[in-house]
């Protein structure tokens, strides 16, 4: 395909885009649930014809010799495409964000000032290998009043378009566009650069894969991005923290999945602590074989631990290897943070709520918790449905983003017949 001929397709995508989203912003909610429920029976409908499709994606991925992980990705079981019906269903029970109005109050000149919720328009959102990223994006995009192009990898193409068609026949079961959903079936991965680049006919560009990935739209793209390129998340154990519940949810937060951005990579500890709880915690990771990377200090109370580097406190792992430092105080905790981590998510377990207060205020993460594990970073746990991603930025959106972050905010002004004087 000639490089102009990839231009004026990926152009019409985002012309209709466009168009399609003046249709999805009005729309009443009514119409936007039925849309999210007729496709959620369809995905049920054509579950044999969307695992026929997969088997030939995975297929296909084995023959071009990619690894166990990525066909992992990849593949949808009949559990793992009800999950998605299900994900559907979700969204349409979740609160409409789209027009409501906030802190509406009376100035002294007589008008009404407050702040109403509106749709950012389009949404254009690159992934990689996982199928179910479609259902759930298209999802939150329509509910969220956006229309969205969905740019998912070439090797899920054919699982893609069998689940674009089932939102297609949502959206127009309910007499909305099909266009307020399309699933770009063009491989060229050029197509990429010229999607990050509509500037006047896509609004944001969300990104979900790995570090490549996110880094090459980060560095390339002429439209917004909501992203985060790194998840090195932490835990701190304080010095007052109880030893049985620091041990429970620091295993949590390594063990429970390690292949996640919110999993715990590096454990930090408090020196009047550290030989109480490092012993007893170690014992569970290397039962589980996690590899330990520690300091002088972690390693003189823990035989097992390796030396670590200084590359291993910048590392986001995502495999059962976990970074280990002591340190001599809740400020060189906090230091730690700030100068190695990627302002993900940032954990302190802890009994002195002082401590507790001061981390969450001098943390700068999206994510800061007291007492939990922050494999909780996610936004079904937070209550926000599912996510379509997580953003570490601080302008708009920032931790998981669901519908309220796929929304931003104009003010309204209500008159009563007031003039403004001189």
């Amino acid at each position: 395909m000639s490089s102009q001929t990839l231009q004026s397709q990926v152009a019409a995508l985002g012309h209709a885009a466009r168009a399609a989203a003046r249709h999805i912003a009005r729309a009443s909610t009514a119409a936007k649930n039925q849309a999210l429920l007729l496709a959620a029976s369809a995905l049920r409908r054509d579950q044999e014809a969307l695992l026929l499709a997969n088997a030939q994606d995975v297929e296909q991925a084995r023959q071009k010799g990619l690894d166990a992980a990525f066909i992992d990705r990849l593949s949808l079981s009949p559990k793992g495409i009800e999950s998605m019906a299900a994900g559907l269903e979700q969204i349409a029970s979740l609160q409409d964000p789209v027009g409501e109005i906030t802190g509406l109050a009376r100035r002294p000149s007589g008008i009404e000032v407050g702040r109403m919720r509106v749709p950012l328009g389009v949404i254009a959102i690159i992934y990689e290998a996982r199928p179910n990223v479609t259902a759930d994006a298209a999802g939150l995009c329509l509910k969220s009043g956006n229309a969205c192009i969905l740019r998912g990898g070439s090797e899920a193409v054919r699982s893609n378009q069998i689940i674009a068609r089932a939102m297609h026949e949502g959206l127009r079961g309910a007499n909305l566009p099909a266009t307020v959903v399309q699933v770009m079936d063009i491989t060229d991965r050029a197509a990429v650069g010229e999607l990050i680049t509509l500037r006047g006919l896509v609004d944001v560009i969300v990104p979900r894969g790995g570090k490549g990935l996110i880094e090459r739209i980060s560095n390339e793209a002429r439209i917004p991005v909501i992203k985060h390129l790194d998840g090195v998340c932490h835990t701190f154990i304080d010095a007052s923290a109880d030893v049985a519940m620091a041990i429970r949810v620091s295993d949590n937060a390594k063990t429970q999945r390690y292949g996640t951005c919110n999993t715990m990579e590096t454990l930090l500890v408090h020196e009047a602590i550290a030989p109480e709880v490092l012993p007893p915690l170690c014992a569970v990771y290397l039962e589980k074989e996690v590899e330990l990377r520690g300091d002088e200090a972690a390693r003189q109370l823990v035989s097992a631990i390796k030396p670590a580097e200084e590359a291993d406190w910048y590392a986001e792992y995502l495999a059962p290897i976990l970074s280990i430092r002591v340190v001599p105080s809740l400020d060189a905790a906090i230091e730690h943070i700030a100068r190695y981590g990627s302002q993900h998510t940032d954990a302190i377990i802890t009994n002195d709520w002082d401590n507790a207060n001061r981390f969450l205020r001098e943390v700068d993460s999206s994510s800061v918790m007291v007492n939990t594990s922050t494999r909780f970073a996610d936004g079904f746990e937070y209550g926000l449905g599912a996510e379509i991603g997580i953003s570490t930025d601080k302008l708009h959106a920032r931790g998981p983003v669901g519908l309220e972050g796929l929304t931003s905010q104009k003010f309204v002004v209500l008159g009563h017949g007031e003039i403004r004087g001189g």
